[in-house]
């Protein structure tokens, strides 16, 4: 194998990453049961399972569960609408489908009669890029598509490229005028993956408590919104994985009424040059180091799931000064030298169990 077949396997290794830290340990199924997540089970049932109804769907690129707690009859019925929200909004927001909202906008610079979904997601991205001065930030697609063609090729992209590729970078060039949304720059485009899913998450959850059904939850890949108990009365239990063992969780948390969404990287590579991580920063277009993972417990999926991207680029120092001045909102972060840090009132979300 020549040394160019090297290296771009290097590289194509680089980015295989641990995209989900999170699990949810499901206590109330016995161990070894097939749910979808059964290498994630930790703990044997002590909750009666028929009280529960569950299932999995891969959409938005990941297993998504959804779980209530129920003996409707038509409990079905409902998880079927909730995946089928979740659907209507990949299809809304993917950057695979040309004809999709943002496929048009970024071919045409400009999407016209756009959805409520869109524009709530896009002001929101807009929100957190001014609040953490630009670590978040949409429209850095232009850049991991950069990234994206030069490993491809078994290359890395120069300085001079990234910089160049930068100037399309800036998430206040995204206009919006009622239902219009365009580019004030030639060349750019978007993605809300950072966004997207966790705002897809919350809107399953409503349709699940506008058929009146209290306690559950939606689990995107790690991105979850928790609400009510579970059977027995006892929070959900939430768990992140040990970075060294993956059989082990370094904090079990319980939650109620809350989302948890982590960012994180916790593969190990060759060497340092191939060390990319899939989280870049959109203020210097390079990948984000500083941090394993980034776990965030807030009020909203969308909220969690953009604060662990947003985090996760920041770094602990900067990344707990923004959490620490957004109320109602932890984290608990992991560096490449396995410290961890925690917001201030994080511990009050840890299990004695």
């Amino acid at each position: 194998m020549d040394d160019h077949h090297k290296r771009t396997i290097i590289y194509l290794f680089a980015l295989i990453v641990m995209t989900v830290a999170l699990f949810t340990i499901y206590t109330h199924f016995p161990v070894g049961t097939d749910n979808g997540g059964s290498d994630n089970l930790i703990a044997e049932s002590n909750v009666n399972s028929n009280d529960v109804i569950a299932e999995s769907q891969q959409l938005m690129g990941t297993i998504v569960t959804i779980e209530i707690v129920s003996t409707k009859t038509n409990a079905e019925t409902t998880i079927n609408s909730a995946f089928n929200e979740i659907d209507r909004i990949e299809k809304l927001m993917t950057t695979f489908d040309s004809n999709s909202e943002i496929g048009i906008l970024n071919a045409e610079g400009q999407v016209d009669n756009v959805s409520y979904d869109l524009i709530y997601v896009i002001e929101q991205s807009i929100y957190y890029g001014n609040i953490s001065d630009g670590a978040f930030d949409v429209t850095i697609k232009p850049i991991l598509d950069l990234w994206k063609t030069k490993i491809i090729a078994g290359e890395y992209p120069t300085g001079q490229e990234i910089n160049e590729t930068l100037t399309l970078v800036n998430y206040s060039n995204i206009t919006l005028e009622n239902k219009t949304i365009y580019f004030n720059a030639e060349g750019m485009s978007i993605t809300v993956d950072g966004i997207a899913k966790g705002y897809a998450v919350d809107q399953a959850v409503k349709v699940l408590k506008n058929n009146g059904y209290v306690s559950g939850f939606v689990n995107a890949g790690g991105d979850g919104m928790y609400f009510g108990t579970r059977p027995d009365g006892s929070y959900w239990k939430v768990g992140l994985r040990n970075p060294e063992n993956k059989s082990q969780s370094i904090v079990v948390m319980e939650i109620s009424d809350k989302a948890v969404a982590t960012s994180g990287n916790y593969e190990r590579y060759f060497n340092e040059s191939a060390r990319l991580s899939h989280i870049s920063d959109p203020r210097t277009g390079y990948s984000s180091q500083s941090l394993l993972s980034a776990t965030i417990i807030a009020g909203s999926a969308m909220e969690a799931d953009t604060l662990a991207t947003t985090v996760f680029v920041l770094g602990p120092d900067k990344g707990l000064e923004l959490i620490e001045n957004i109320q109602n909102t932890e984290c608990i972060l992991i560096t490449p030298e396995n410290d961890i840090r925690k917001s201030s009132g994080f511990d009050t979300y840890l299990s004695n169990t």
